[in-house]
């Protein structure tokens, strides 16, 4: 009742997707400015990743493709033509992440050299870090929806970042768990526990 009469979202025609009203979408372009900005003074850049994933990349990810099985949509066709390969609308990004950084990636032989077997978008260690955000949209079938609690459809932030050691992983894992933790915290007001 308070999320309508405020007028933050909307029921819409499609089940379990919401419209985010101007009220509701003002809060979020606040929310992705100052977040936006703070990953910009930590080195982060944004990236858009593609919103349809082929299945046999999908199921390459083994773990994570078993999590989202239930909730993966699924395009089957493109206009009126049967597509040679399903396509699952993004629940997440991490496999074209994966594909993205790995891509063109040749498998060390004996005989390559370490700069031959690197993608076309990791050059070289001197690369490194690489910290890509994504401000997106994804959708999960969920089967129960409460609108802004648990959507089909919904916004999104996701980081994916690339480094040469685990130490150096660590550190950045650990500096946006403090990010997110601010934020809760100074910006929403919402008490959090790390």
């Amino acid at each position: 009742d308070v999320v309508r009469a405020a007028k933050l979202c909307d029921y819409s025609c499609v089940k379990g997707c919401m419209v985010i009203e101007p009220n509701g979408y003002a809060i979020w372009e606040k929310m992705k400015e100052i977040l936006d900005k703070k990953f910009k003074e930590l080195g982060h850049v944004n990236v858009q990743m593609p919103l349809l994933i082929p299945e046999s990349m999908l199921e390459k990810e083994g773990e994570l493709v078993n999590g989202f099985a239930p909730e993966v949509a699924w395009v089957t066709m493109g206009g009126s033509k049967q597509l040679d390969e399903r396509l699952a609308i993004r629940p997440t990004s991490e496999t074209m992440f994966s594909d993205y950084y790995s891509a063109h990636v040749k498998r060390p032989t004996s005989e390559t050299l370490f700069s031959d077997y690197y993608s076309s978008v990791l050059k070289s260690y001197k690369d490194l870090p690489m910290k890509y955000n994504q401000w997106c949209s994804v959708l999960r079938w969920e089967k129960e929806t409460r609108p802004f609690l648990r959507s089909r459809e919904f916004l999104w932030q996701e980081g994916h970042t690339i480094h040469s050691s685990e130490e150096e992983a660590k550190k950045e894992a650990n500096q946006m768990i403090e990010v997110y933790n601010w934020f809760h915290n100074e910006i929403l007001a919402i008490p959090s526990i790390m």
